[in-house]
């Protein structure tokens, strides 16, 4: 079909959603509700429930496990957020010793490095970089605002006048291309065998010329500032709402994966803590092969190598820091935090611990699969050799490490907004044109739909545990089922990534949605479904493919690029995008969101949406104040060179970092507040 038969199709789409919106908005009979976990039938033109009224974020409980269900673990919470700050920032998580959690998420907890940042699209099985305004992206390249938007169209406002595709993601690097042997004699590193990037998966690899680079995760890194209030974490939702004490996957992973001295005995024993979706989401990059770790690696292999090194070494701590300020000139070791965090039961065993050789492969490798090496696949397959002797407390360092970084995570909540202060009744916080934005964000926008609630994200904790899952009429007029706070918008062609509707590494679905229809609701947590049948209307479609996680759109000044697959450089972009109906929504009709169609709004209403969206900046993270304060850390941002050749680290095969450096902060933070992505105007095309 070409552009102008293709616009004329979308057209007709649009107009037709809007006339059954018209000719049954009201219609009770037109509702489904959802209670005790039970769908009820109803008309077949059904709309999703009202969307929740924005507000102050100071409003909502911080969500998490309970006090008793934390007790079991935890007795000084204090200590375990301490610990949870230390490993959070600590560059020796990675195996490379300069990767740390913080590596990706250090700018209002997201990543806006512009150098090697760029994967050719190996999710939609693209091993080639496309060409861009420089004539040059490949591996290495430095990104520049003539890149953005990533598609292209002759009127920003009319989807069907594509002129440039690019279906590359901008994300972030990670490590080196390289298998896990043992740790270092000195046992301050570990052992790697360097893999040689070039020709990977049969095309194009992270090598400039034979030499590596670092390998690019295959979607854009999302804020960890607020993600407590996320139900489930990640952009496909990996990250379950139950921890399991060693990996992202809750219940779903039927291992017992934590050790427990009970009484004398050391028994081997399930975790299931609820609502601790930060855990499970902590526990996955450590491991993995593309963001932190050699293929191989486990999480007892990361405890040997740390617990006994005294906590942020070779960094820098404020004595002003709000968390860690005590510890400037007399740190601890990561093992006496440990203590003094977590109840003895799970580390004070003072035998060795004697497993099988395969134990640690128990913990599952969050990476998608077309983002692994078949060689690395091949290597984790491998039991180790013989059996592992190893100790109580490393053989649950996966356990500490996801708890603390969760309560850590849960500190860094930002709810002193301009529009924080609106809703509590400040009624000069917002300026004229603001207010004309929020009007629209509520209402023409149609960005509720989406982004509810004083979360300004549908994933929320707060409105997923109402309803897990939400019926209404799709974009083709069929009844679809999904994942609440899930959608396909129409970013990319859905074949290119499916988002939610992957499979997990024990062959579920990653949607609630369709665990549900195959009768696995025991695996989902959280009391979801205990016992009550599922009742599904006639005709009705589960809707996963292609859908993201809506993200939370506070600071989204400072988080950009935009998209799980990086494609905005600026929020005017993303207004765009909005307003034109997507980019693929009619390629992607059989799945995407309701609400996805052209709004029609002006230049001067897209500049007043915008100005909205920047009353959602707090201060404190723009000017990195308590609890957004941090110790010094250094990232690397590509590689010494540029994308015809690169500086190589002696005989490795890999190239010489460029390392850009952070100071340490303390709570009163700087006078230099965070720029936006390319330092671009958030007003900017």
């Amino acid at each position: 079909m070409d552009q102008h038969g293709e616009r004329k199709q979308r057209k007709r789409l649009a107009t037709t959603s809007r006339w059954i919106i018209a000719g049954l908005a009201g219609s009770a009979a037109a509702l489904v509700a959802l209670h005790a976990g039970r769908l009820i039938a109803a008309a077949p033109v059904v709309f999703p429930p009202p969307a929740r009224p924005m507000g102050s974020l100071k409003t909502v409980p911080v969500p998490g496990p309970t006090e008793q269900e934390l007790a079991v673990f935890v007795r000084d919470r204090k200590a375990a957020i301490q610990l949870g700050k230390a490993l959070f920032w600590d560059m020796r998580v990675g195996s490379d010793n300069l990767t740390a959690c913080a590596s990706c998420h250090f700018q209002a907890g997201a990543d806006n490095r512009i150098t090697n940042q760029i994967n050719p699209g190996l999710l939609a099985g693209d091993n080639q970089f496309n060409t861009g305004s420089a004539k040059q992206v490949g591996p290495n390249y430095k990104l520049r605002a003539a890149d953005f938007p990533l598609v292209r169209h002759g009127d920003v406002d009319d989807a069907g006048t594509i002129i440039a595709d690019n279906n590359d993601v901008v994300g972030s690097q990670g490590v080196f291309a390289a298998t896990y042997d043992d740790i270092k004699p000195n046992g301050r590193k570990d052992d790697c065998t360097n893999i040689s990037d070039s020709l990977m998966h049969g095309g194009t690899g992270f090598d400039v010329n034979g030499v590596n680079v670092r390998r690019v995760t295959g979607r854009n890194a999302p804020s960890v500032i607020n993600a407590v209030f996320n139900f489930r974490n990640f952009w496909d939702g990996r990250a379950n709402n139950v921890f399991n004490g060693g990996d992202p996957f809750g219940m779903r992973n039927p291992q017992p994966l934590v050790w427990k001295l009970e009484g004398s005995v050391l028994r081997n024993v399930p975790v299931r803590l609820s609502s601790s979706s930060l855990a499970s989401q902590a526990s996955g990059p450590p491991m993995s092969n593309v963001e932190m770790s050699c293929a191989g690696r486990a999480f007892i292999d990361l405890g040997k190598r740390l617990l006994d090194e005294t906590i942020l070494r070779a960094q820098t701590i404020s004595p002003k820091d709000s968390v860690l300020g005590g510890f400037a000139a007399n740190a601890p070791t990561y093992s006496q935090l440990v203590r003094k965090a977590f109840q003895p039961a799970f580390w004070e065993y003072a035998g060795q611990l004697t497993l099988p050789g395969a134990q640690p492969l128990n913990f599952r490798n969050m990476d998608l699969p077309r983002m692994r090496r078949d060689d690395e696949r091949a290597r984790d397959k491998l039991p180790k050799p013989g059996k592992l002797v190893t100790t109580q407390m490393e053989a649950n360092f996966a356990l500490f490490f996801g708890i603390a970084v969760q309560l850590y995570e849960s500190t860094l909540v930002s709810d002193d907004t301009p529009f924080d202060r609106y809703a509590d009744g400040d009624r000069t916080a917002l300026t004229a044109q603001q207010l004309r934005g929020m009007k629209i964000f509520q209402e023409q926008g149609k960005c509720l739909g989406c982004h509810s609630g004083q979360e300004f994200t549908n994933a929320s904790y707060a409105n997923v545990q109402s309803q897990r899952v939400e019926r209404m009429t799709m974009g083709d007029g069929g009844v679809g089922v999904y994942d609440s706070g899930f959608y396909n918008i129409g970013v990319r062609p859905t074949s290119e990534d499916m988002g939610l509707g992957g499979t997990d590494p024990f062959g579920n679905p990653l949607s609630e949605t369709r665990m549900v229809m195959q009768g696995k609701t025991a695996l989902l947590g959280n009391n979801f479904g205990s016992g009550v049948a599922q009742s599904w209307p006639a005709g009705a479609r589960d809707i996963a493919d292609g859908a993201f996680k809506a993200p939370a759109l506070r600071n989204v000044e400072f988080t950009g690029p935009y998209f799980h697959n990086g494609g905005a450089a600026t929020l005017m972009q993303v207004v765009d995008f909005y307003n034109r109906g997507g980019d693929y929504a009619y390629a992607n009709r059989k799945d995407l969101d309701f609400n996805i169609s052209p709004i029609g709004l002006s230049q001067a209403e897209k500049e007043d949406l915008v100005a909205f969206l920047l009353s959602l900046s707090d201060e404190r993270v723009r000017l990195r104040r308590a609890p957004f304060d941090h110790p010094s850390l250094c990232v690397p941002d590509g590689a010494l060179g540029g994308t015809k050749s690169i500086a190589q680290h002696g005989r490795s095969g890999h190239g010489v970092d460029d390392m850009v450096c952070l100071d340490e902060v303390g709570a009163n933070g700087t006078k230099r507040g965070l720029k936006t992505f390319l330092e671009l105007s958030p007003f900017a095309r």
